[in-house]
This record gives C-alpha cells, sequence and structure tokens, in this order.
C-alpha cells in the first residue's frame, strides 16, 4: 500500500498453438479481464469525444485487432503491460489510508518502452508487466463508488419519464370522459327508467348485468395467476421502495437479487391470500388444490427454464454457472418457506366470507351479439398491450444495458417512476377497452382484462429480440438461448404482472359501476 512499482515482471510465457487460439478468439469476442480490489471493481478511464467528462468501462479488454502501418493484413494484439492507478484517501485522525479508486490502463507492449505492440502468434514469447502508481484523492471512502454510478445520461430518462406521462395525461383523459360524461350520464338515464316500454329498449353495459360477474372458463387459472401477480407486484414494490432509499447498494455484490428472492417467497403469503379469495368468489370449494397450483405454477416454471440454462453453462464449464449447493439453497427456500406461507394465506383467504357481486348473475347465459371487427378479442389485446409497454421502453433500454452489457444500473428513483406510470398505464388501457366491450354487449371481460395488459409482455420480448440483432454481438449459439430464456422469464414475469394490475382494476371498475345503478 502507497508503494509505487514500475515496471514488475510477473511472467514469460510461450505461445502454444491452442491458448493462441483461444486468445484470438478472446480477443475477436471482445472479452475483459475483471478485477476487484477491496470490494471496488477495476475500471479503463474513457474520455467522451462529444463532452469533456470521463466514462468509466469496467474491466480492460483481453487485447485488440490492428493492422501494421503499410499492411492490409489484420493482426491480434495482447494487452500485457497494465498501468494501474489506485487513488487513496488519507484519514485526518490516523496515519490510515483507505482505497477509493481502482483504475487501469492497458498496453501491449513487445518489450518495455518499445512503440511495437505484443502480437499474438505461435511459438512468440509474451512478458507480462505491470505499474502501480498511488495517488492521494479527496474522495471519501464513503462516497467511492459516486463514481461508476453516476449517469451520465440523465436527460434521457427525463425524457423517458416525459414520453410515459404523455400516454398516462391522455389515458387519463379518455378515463376521466367515461368517467364523469358516459358513467354519470348512463348511470342517471338508467336509473330514471320508468315504463317498461324504456327498460325493454335499454342498451349498453346495463343489459349484460346478468351475466357480467358469472365465472369465467378456466376460472381456477386465472385465480392462480393473479395470485402470482400479486406476489410479483409485492416483491417489486417493495424492493424497490428499499433500493430508492439506498439499502441495495451495487457495491454489496448480489445483493439486489438476493433481496428479490427473500421478498419473493415472503409474499407467497399474500400470494395465496389473494388466489384464494377470488377463487371462493367464483364458488369454488376445493382450496388446497388451488393453493398447490399457485405455489407450485410459476415457481416451477421458471425453475425449470433457470435450470436447463445453468445446465447449458455447465455445459460450457464456465465459471458462471450458478452452483448445485445454490441451487439446493433455492429449492429449500421454495419448499421451505414460500410454499407454507402460500398455505397460510389460502388459508387465511378461505376463511373469509366470500365477495359477494353487487348484481346478481342469471341462471341462463345470455346470448352475445356479434361484435364489430375492431372488437374483435385479439385485436383488443394486441392494441392494449401497445401503451404499458410504450410507457416503459426507454428504461427497458438501460436494464437491457445493465444485464447484457456490465453496465451499473443504479437509478432507482427514475425506475420507481415508471413503475408508478406503468401501474396506472395497465390500469387505464383495461380500464377504457373494458368499458367499449361492456357497452357493446360483451360480457366475458375477466380473461380479456387479464391478456390485454399482459399482452405488453409481448412486446417486451420481441424488443428484447430487436435488442438482440442491433446491440449484442453474440455469435455463440449458447450465448444466444441464455440471453432468450432469460429474457423469456423476464417476458413471462412481466406478463404475470401487468396482467394482474389491468385485472384488478377492471374488478374494481365492474363493481363500482354496477353497485352505482338499480336493478329490479
Amino acid at each position: 500500500m502507497r508503494e509505487p512499482k514500475m515496471c514488475q515482471i510477473i511472467c514469460k510465457i510461450t505461445v502454444t498453438e491452442k491458448e493462441a487460439k483461444e486468445l484470438k478468439e478472446k480477443i475477436e469476442d471482445e472479452y475483459r479481464v475483471n478485477m476487484v480490489l477491496d470490494n471496488l471493481p477495476l475500471v479503463v478511464p474513457v474520455q467522451r469525444p462529444d463532452r469533456n467528462t470521463v466514462a468509466y468501462q469496467g474491466g480492460y479488454h483481453v487485447g485488440v485487432k490492428g493492422q501494421y502501418a503499410g499492411s492490409k493484413d489484420e493482426k491480434h494484439f495482447i494487452h500485457n503491460h497494465l498501468s494501474f492507478s489506485v487513488k487513496f484517501h488519507k484519514d485526518d485522525d490516523s496515519e490510515l489510508s483507505r482505497i477509493v479508486g481502482f483504475e487501469v490502463k492497458p498496453f501491449s507492449k513487445f518489450v518495455v518502452n518499445s512503440e511495437t505492440p505484443q502480437e499474438v502468434e505461435v511459438g512468440k514469447d509474451i512478458i507480462f508487466t505491470y505499474d502501480v502508481r498511488f495517488e492521494e484523492s479527496e474522495i471519501k471512502w464513503a462516497s467511492r463508488w459516486d463514481t461508476y454510478l453516476l449517469m451520465s445520461d440523465d436527460q434521457i430518462h427525463w425524457f423517458s419519464i416525459v414520453n410515459s406521462l404523455m400516454i398516462v395525461l391522455f389515458l387519463s383523459g379518455m378515463v376521466a370522459m367515461i368517467m364523469m360524461r358516459t358513467l354519470y350520464r348512463d348511470i342517471s338515464r338508467y336509473n330514471q327508467l320508468e315504463t317498461q316500454e324504456e327498460a325493454q329498449e335499454e342498451t349498453g353495459w346495463k343489459l349484460v348485468h346478468g351475466d357480467v360477474f358469472r365465472p369465467p372458463v378456466n376460472s381456477d387459472l386465472l385465480c392462480v395467476f393473479v395470485g402470482t401477480g400479486v406476489q410479483f407486484f409485492g416483491m417489486l414494490l417493495v424492493t424497490m421502495i428499499f433500493a430508492v432509499l439506498g439499502f441495495l447498494s451495487p457495491s454489496n455484490r448480489g445483493g439486489l437479487m438476493t433481496a428479490m428472492l427473500l421478498v419473493w417467497v415472503l409474499m407467497g403469503l399474500i400470494a395465496g391470500y389473494s388466489s384464494s379469495r377470488l377463487y371462493k368468489m367464483f364458488k369454488g370449494a376445493e382450496w388446497k388444490q388451488i393453493t398447490l397450483r399457485t405455489a407450485f405454477l410459476f415457481p416451477g416454471i421458471a425453475f425449470v427454464i433457470f435450470f436447463i440454462l445453468n445446465a447449458l453453462i455447465w455445459g460450457e464449464k464456465s465459471s458462471g454457472a450458478v452452483p448445485f449447493t445454490t441451487m439446493f439453497a433455492l429449492v429449500l427456500l421454495w419448499f421451505g418457506i414460500s410454499v407454507p406461507l402460500v398455505f397460510v394465506g389460502s388459508y387465511l383467504g378461505f376463511k373469509k366470507p366470500a365477495m359477494e357481486p353487487p348484481v346478481k348473475t342469471n341462471k341462463i347465459p345470455r346470448q352475445i351479439p356479434e361484435q364489430a371487427w375492431y372488437m374483435n378479442p385479439l385485436f383488443t389485446i394486441l392494441i392494449g398491450g401497445i401503451l404499458p409497454f410504450g410507457a416503459v421502453f426507454i428504461e427497458l433500454f438501460f436494464i437491457l444495458t445493465s444485464i447484457w452489457l456490465h453496465q451499473f444500473y443504479y437509478i432507482f428513483g427514475f425506475l420507481f417512476l415508471v413503475f408508478v406510470i406503468l401501474i396506472i398505464t395497465c390500469a387505464e388501457i383495461t380500464i377504457v377497452l373494458c368499458y367499449f366491450q361492456l357497452c357493446s354487449e360483451d360480457y366475458n371481460w375477466w380473461w380479456r382484462s387479464y391478456l390485454t395488459s399482459g399482452s405488453s409482455a409481448l412486446y417486451l420480448f420481441l424488443y428484447a429480440g430487436f435488442y438482440f440483432w442491433t446491440k449484442l454481438q453474440i455469435s455463440k449459439l449458447v450465448s444466444g438461448i441464455l440471453y432468450f430464456g432469460y429474457m423469456l422469464l423476464a417476458s413471462f414475469s412481466f406478463f404475470v404482472l401487468t396482467g394482474t394490475i389491468g385485472f384488478c382494476a377492471c374488478f374494481w371498475f365492474t363493481r363500482m359501476i354496477y353497485s352505482s345503478v338499480k336493478i329490479d
């Protein structure tokens, strides 16, 4: 510590044919070497040409491709000399110092002080060397992570927020118009209908009052999906609040993922509760069966996808594979804590009296009239997903970049704002489309409301494909499978979350409008 070293030789190797092939592959694929000193990741300072600021790139590249002067042949050059710069902050009270920065400038040198770069060639010697400089810094130990986390693109995030707010305002305007003008007019008109002739000429949403709360087909599955969605919503909300308050710093590596898993497991309680409450409303009696499905359906699918992807990483002998002990711990969390909590939640939910619909359901289902082309279920479902996706897709770009291009993501304040906007957008678009659907005398709104906002997950997956082709240079099959496997899992989770938000909004809306009209 604080002892500068110049040109220290680490080792000398003679490159074999296998090593040369591997090194060239790593340079081609732009592999980076990552190091950690006192829990600080190594960064390469890069001067930004457009502004007078320095950006930090995590890790240094194994090497570069280039040509000798006057030659057109492309060669591979390895970074074999590292010039480290360790920044330290002196303690005011004692002589002790603490590390607050860890930077490197990599070079390719044939011999030290030469301008000739070190080429990767079979049979050639490569000498690995390094320098270490220690610089005193004004940065305090508590704020040493600030450099890593400074976002240089704040204005893009504000643009994203404004863009999302425009969508929300547009939708809120539509909902307000429906609520105030149309509904108020409808309700007052329906409540004034005196004569039998007027009652027979009723049109619109009041006509389907005897069928609107009829349980849908596959109502059990809907209960399971809603329970899982509520679990997801709870997990994201709690995790994000902790992150916004600064409890989940990236300096605690893996902290965010651990927190999400733990909160997910604990939220099993509300998953069981909400699925059994809905199930009881549908006059279901087999509460244990619905509990088991809530506890195993989504986690089971997620675990199978995760296990297959991890098996592929194991097959590649990669250090990125999740060890078997960790897998066992995850299964233990799932079976030991999550499943019992879902059962407790279900038991509590089923003990409570069933939610009574505001209107009685007829014995015989009413015939649904032929619908206009624009009220086709597939069309409205696909249209419904565009706006929630539009509200989040700019922020999505940064999240994907942080996951797949190893950037730090620490702007949870923005993310929380976008999350709130997503909730409002999902709720409003579903209410608007549900109202139009009920006005055209189609009362099958249960699954439609879930799928309307849930279809934004389809656009998320398509965007992930677009991002793959435009931003990532992935050529290996296993890497491609990993990317699409994890994005499929993310899209499925997004579907469950947004679908549940849309469904809950619609459920509240239909109960509200039907409880405010007089029905004989």
